[in-house]
């Protein structure tokens, strides 16, 4: 990529954004090594979670194409490029998004659209899909993002991530979670006909976004304009053209677009092993969100009508599952939209939500709670039930108090240890409810070297934890403070020994001298 003087920014596309972050200080990475895209691209992507973006210039086999990743592993490099100053705050501009979408707008020509391939698909030849391990069926398809819109997602606009393989040159498995919008979609459309759908890859940041913020359809639910919210989380509306083969719209701006059609009348597994044995959920597929290993199944068929991309090298962004990468993309609008369910229960009353990686992405939320008054005890237990109930695969709900720290395990772990009241605060929430088959937890073995099945009682549900302290009697729970404001480490110590003994200090002991606590 040439490097540009003063690039102005711009989030209306993947290549737009990959220049702006070229002139910024240690937030791009770029390789002229040519990349493997088997395991190659997913262990060194993984040897530097957290970290920069990634553009691989070079990728085997594929000489006109790119390589692209970790563009969400950093919070901050996330919040610069959507001009948010706190990266903890980004999920209040999620939620004025989702109360406020700025609906997509219809362009009669595109990029993705540059070249349009309509015959003799051979989609392995154009898209540089990877393997993520050793154990995984071959290279997989997981970083599109399916788009259906109009009377296919009743009057609205639906974007999601749903793991492929395909398993011809035109046709492949096509993963969905049970309860999703895409499985709706699936439910009301089953046998009625072909379902129109385009896979988009290296879209514009904000539609990455909404594609992965899954399960909260009590506020985002059916029909909603979900590249609206993407558009309102960018500035300006997301650009949609008319797909070329099939009654559907691809994102303008994406580099690669496979058009095609779900078909729910025919059946395709993720793996031929799999098929061989003829056995859903237990042999290895890629990995998943949770941090397992994911197992194949057998899909609904997507036949593939037609792929177009762009001329010059377009880039396609695979993404580790259970990275930072993909936990910023699927947590930040579920963030948000787990505030705004509290906020619809009772206004004013949560104050912060967080969902640390360890929480694996849809397993859990922290509530951060601030009661105001007497009559406020007990909506969070409210909040807690409901978060559970209506984000379908949830295990762990926890509520604390404004003076903990909802971004640190410890103080959490502190709350949960001198809070909880065992009889009352410990809740098992819809004990054989429905759950998420990319749990092992969820499943259960009907016996030894049995096809696994779903747990109807044992697992499924989830557990709510009140670790807030009862009002009437929040002076007993005063937290100690240290006189740490009173003090100036300067009368007594060079600058030069605060600042080594404080690079000393681990993270809670940072945050243990900075409060006092």
């Amino acid at each position: 990529m040439t490097k540009q003087t003063a690039v102005k920014k711009d989030i209306t596309s993947l290549r737009s954004t990959l220049e702006y972050l070229s002139e910024q200080e240690g937030e791009l990475l770029v390789t002229e090594t040519e990349v493997d895209p088997d395991l190659e691209m997913a262990g060194i992507q993984k040897a530097l979670d957290g970290g920069p973006a990634i553009l691989f210039e070079k990728v085997k086999g594929y000489p006109d194409k790119r390589l692209f990743t970790n563009l969400f592993a950093s919070e901050e490099r996330l919040a610069h490029l959507f001009e948010v100053e706190d990266p903890r705050k980004f999920k209040f501009k999620c939620i004025e998004a989702l109360r406020h979408p700025l609906a997509p707008r219809v362009v009669q020509e595109a990029p993705c659209q540059e070249v349009v391939v309509d015959k003799d698909l051979d989609i392995w030849s154009v898209v540089p899909m990877i393997a993520h391990t050793a154990t995984d069926p071959g290279r997989t398809l997981g970083g599109g993002n399916t788009l259906v819109t109009g009377k296919y997602f009743w009057g609205g606009s639906h974007v999601s991530f749903n793991r492929m393989n395909f398993r011809g040159k035109d046709f492949a498995s096509f993963q969905i979670s049970p309860g999703s919008h895409t499985d709706m979609i699936a439910t009301e459309w089953y046998k009625k006909g072909p379902i129109p759908m385009t896979i988009n890859m290296g879209v514009p940041p904000a539609v990455t976004l909404l594609a992965g913020s899954g399960f909260m359809y009590m506020v985002v639910p059916r029909g909603a304009d979900e590249l609206g919210v993407a558009g309102a989380i960018q500035g300006s509306p997301i650009d949609i053209v008319k797909a070329r083969t099939v009654d559907a719209y691809s994102i303008a701006n994406a580099e690669i677009v496979i058009e095609g059609y779900l078909d729910t009348t025919q059946h395709v597994w993720e793996s031929e092993e799999a098929e061989r044995e003829q056995k859903q959920g237990v042999f290895p597929f890629h990995p998943e969100w949770s941090g397992y290993l994911g197992r194949a199944y057998r899909t609904y068929k997507f036949q593939a009508t037609g792929v177009t991309y762009r001329r010059d090298r377009a880039i396609y962004y695979p993404l580790i599952v259970h990275g930072y990468d993909d936990h910023h993309i699927d947590v930040k609008v579920r963030e948000a939209a787990f505030l705004e369910l509290a906020d619809r229960i009772c206004p004013g009353l949560v104050v912060d939500t967080n969902i640390p990686l360890g929480m694996t992405d849809w397993g859990g939320v922290i509530f951060q709670v601030k009661k105001r008054r007497a009559r406020d005890e007990g909506f969070q237990k409210n909040i807690l039930a409901t978060a559970i109930a209506a984000s379908q695969g949830l295990r762990i709900a926890i509520a604390v108090d404004e003076d903990v720290d909802i971004y640190n395990a410890e103080d959490i772990m502190w709350a949960l240890t001198t809070r909880v009241d065992a009889q009352k605060g410990i809740e098992i929430v819809c004990p054989g409810g429905m759950g998420q088959t990319f749990q092992p937890a969820e499943r259960a073995a009907a016996a030894p070297g049995a096809q696994w099945v779903r747990s109807e009682s044992k697992y499924a549900g989830g557990i709510a934890l009140d670790a807030t302290v009862p009002f009437q009697y929040k002076w007993a729970f005063e937290r100690a403070r240290y006189p740490v404001e009173r003090v100036d480490l300067r009368r007594w110590f060079p600058e030069k020994d605060i600042a080594k003994a404080y690079s000393k200090l681990g993270e809670y002991a940072r945050y243990l001298a900075r409060t006092g606590i």
